[in-house]
């Protein structure tokens, strides 16, 4: 579904990814794990549009879509969760949720697609009218996820979901991505909780220093001395 081919991305005169390869197939979930600075988000970043990519190529569906505005790629069927606390805090929860669907496609079904958000979520629905800056950093996670799924997308960039989470809400957020893929969706998963992440993932990738050093099946990735050493404290 997804294939990233040498990509190379800098902020200025700093290199940020070297040759990073990797690809997604449909209906799957990959990982990509390292810590902070190692790249994650700037492969996101560049895959939805937001920074240009001189080198390398990005094909979706058997499409280039390295340097199209991120509008167009939300249209073709990618959208990013995005890191932290990035809901609209003024607006109320229903608010926050139909901006996910303002591309016409989206927007023409937007009232099933948000009936199938509450069904994942109640408590956004029973918040429906909250401003979102009432939720816990829980209810945002989930606002936010929400809030990608109202543009009814074929691939889910979900950018390092458990960070400032307390463990129970964690387990919520990725039950939710087992359901989602269970139910069709593929996702591509961020994460600096590594154990977390390759229990839920098919395959991962290890980055340091913006490249990737390492690439498996996520159950051998969890055997591996390597990851076991450097992201599972074992």
């Amino acid at each position: 579904m997804l294939e990233v081919d040498n990509l190379s991305v800098s902020y200025g005169i700093i290199p940020a990814l070297h040759d990073i390869s990797f690809n997604v197939k449909q209906n799957e979930i990959v990982t990509l794990l390292g810590s902070n600075g190692t790249g994650k988000s700037t492969i996101l970043n560049s895959i939805q549009g937001f920074m240009k990519c001189p080198v390398g190529r990005i094909i979706f569906q058997d499409q280039p879509i390295q340097n199209l505005p991120p509008h167009k790629i939300v249209d073709m069927g990618i959208v990013q969760v995005p890191e932290g606390s990035k809901a609209f805090p003024y607006m109320t929860v229903k608010e926050n949720l139909l901006l996910g669907a303002y591309r016409s496609n989206s927007w023409k079904k937007r009232k099933e697609t948000l009936e199938y958000v509450y069904s994942l979520y109640p408590i956004l629905k029973e918040r429906s009218n909250q401003t979102a800056r009432l939720l816990s950093g829980g209810e945002q996670q989930m606002l936010k996820i929400g809030r990608g799924l109202m543009s009814n997308p074929r691939l889910m960039m979900v950018d390092e979901p458990s960070i400032g989470l307390a463990p129970l809400i964690v387990d919520a957020v990725y039950e939710t991505l087992a359901k989602l893929r269970d139910s069709g969706l593929t996702i591509l998963l961020t994460e600096q909780n590594a154990l977390r992440a390759l229990q839920l993932a098919n395959r991962g990738y290890i980055l340091q220093e913006g490249r990737v050093i390492l690439e498996d099946k996520a159950e051998n990735l969890m055997k591996n001395d390597l990851v076991r050493k450097a992201y599972l404290g074992r």
